[in-house]
């Protein structure tokens, strides 16, 4: 993907920031350094991406989420220790709630995982299409 988006983005970068762009590769001792950087760039995309893809498939999507917004929580309280930036009493609470979700979530998929292989976890997904009607058909046997 990076790969097709260094293409498309080539000659529009060349026509529109024509002298940064000129600068930019002059400011490498070669041409090569400046394609060597640009590959390696290209690569650490690629892996990145393979390892999102991975994660959501070992997981699951909201897994991924949520680790996602508590990666961001703990990098805003980590900057206010380290480094004390100033932080909104909102964003406090913000941060505190996030925090508390996300170890709630983490505290339920272990109970979840936990439980015996008969009991139901979650609804899941159909697999055929006659899994996919809705059960009309049931609620009426009831009633006749």
């Amino acid at each position: 993907m990076t790969s097709f988006t260094t293409m498309i983005l080539a000659l529009p970068a060349l026509f529109l920031k024509r002298p940064r762009v000129w600068v930019w590769f002059h400011t490498h001792e070669s041409l090569c350094s400046s394609l060597i950087l640009i590959l390696t760039s290209k690569v650490l995309v690629f892996c990145l991406n393979f390892s999102i893809f991975y994660a959501i498939h070992s997981t699951a999507a909201v897994t991924f989420n949520v680790a996602g917004n508590m990666k961001l929580a703990v990098v805003v309280m980590v900057s206010w220790l380290i480094i004390r930036n100033p932080i909104a009493a909102l964003n406090v609470v913000g941060c505190g709630v996030t925090l508390i979700g996300c170890t709630f979530y983490g505290y339920v998929r272990h109970k979840l995982s936990q439980q015996t292989p008969g009991t139901p976890k979650t609804p899941r997904t159909p697999r055929n299409k006659m899994e996919m009607i809705p059960l009309v058909n049931d609620k009426l046997d009831d009633k006749v």
